[in-house]
């Protein structure tokens, strides 16, 4: 099947004034000018890896994992600051086993800390059966995530036994959710966005409700995804970035958002912007954007980490391609309380 043409700079700056005016349409809130330093690194952060996770430890310090090229292993790596997670040391954590329950494609780990304990959530095949790609969780009690040991807490059985990845967790109003992707057969196409609460890091404690589907062109291209979700609770509201469409150039960032006081499992509470909140972009030279995750500065200022490539066409099938590089960028605030995404520098 085609994949339907890319967004040309012109209609992609049209489409980002779209989101810009259909966000503004949400509550107002005070925001408070971000101070103009510039950020201190370059990009590619960390070249060769993608779907970034990022998160800081007690000390301030920044953890990083994401996606091997080989999709063998979980790596984590640990800085002082941003720009140095690109030199930083590599420690493994975990690797496949020959066979069994994820013994391949390993995708996607996320490290989160909870209740005094480190978890990382990824999402794994079988080497017997390599598209069975389902949700695991690994758990560490050590203080140092880095020096483990790790143990394997199985898989996170969701509502469908089918394909699911990309999970993240986030505690708001004394409620931790799980949030991911999973393929309904009953919907068809690729992957939707879940949520559920947590009865533990490694077991859903509700049913599940669906927040999103792929339902516009710019979801649809190639792929009907929705996928990598990654959240932010900022001025009076709950965003959840998510990621869409194949993973070539074509890979773009889209957003929901809920009141930060509105039942997060009613799925009527969130909004959806209609167009990408950032996309492929031939100025800046930064192709499929996507699968995001947020972190701070020391000076209190929102990140926006993400992978993409620098060049548009790929040979052969995306996922054998190791170029999706790891990005950052500042993420500024509207006057109104809206997220305004930037490539970084």
């Amino acid at each position: 099947m085609p994949i339907p043409s890319l967004l040309t700079p012109r209609i992609l700056f049209l489409s980002l004034s779209l989101a810009v005016n259909a966000l503004a349409s949400l509550p107002p809130a005070v925001v408070a000018t971000a101070p103009a330093t510039p950020a201190v690194w370059s990009n590619p952060l960390v070249r060769h890896r993608a779907d970034p996770w990022v998160c800081r430890d007690e000390d301030g310090r920044y953890l990083f994992t994401a996606t091997a090229p080989e999709y063998d292993r979980i790596e984590l790596r640990r800085a002082d600051t941003l720009a140095g997670l690109g030199a930083a040391e590599s420690v493994v954590i975990w690797r496949k086993p020959a066979s069994g329950p994820a013994s391949h494609h390993i995708w996607a780990p996320e490290l989160h800390q909870i209740d005094g304990k480190w978890y990382v959530y990824f999402a794994a095949g079988r080497a017997d059966a390599i598209w069975a790609i389902r949700i695991y969780v690994l758990e560490c009690a050590a203080a140092d995530p880095l020096a483990g040991p790790w143990v394997e807490k199985g898989r996170l059985v969701t509502h469908l036994d089918s394909f699911s990845l990309d999970a993240t967790t986030f505690s708001h109003r004394g409620v931790r959710y799980l949030a991911w992707a999973q393929h309904d057969p009953a919907i068809g196409g690729n992957t939707n966005l879940y949520l559920a609460p947590l009865a533990n890091p490694w077991t859903l404690g509700g049913a599940p409700v669906l927040l999103s589907k792929p339902d516009f062109a710019w979801e649809t291209a190639g792929f009907r995804v929705n996928e990598g979700p990654a959240v932010l609770v900022r001025h009076g509201r709950v965003w959840l970035a998510y990621s869409a469409s194949a993973t070539d150039a074509n890979y773009c960032l889209g957003l929901l958002s809920a009141d930060e006081n509105a039942d997060l499992l009613d799925p009527s509470a969130w909004k959806k912007s209609p167009v990408p909140v950032l996309a492929t972009s031939d100025s800046a030279r930064v192709y499929g954007p996507g699968h995001n995750s947020f972190t701070t500065l020391p000076d209190g200022r929102d990140v926006l980490v993400y992978h993409a490539r620098d060049y548009r066409d790929i040979a052969g099938d995306p996922l054998n391609n190791p170029d999706r590089h790891t990005r950052a960028a500042v993420l500024s605030w509207r006057p109104d309380g809206t997220p305004a995404f930037d490539f970084g520098p």
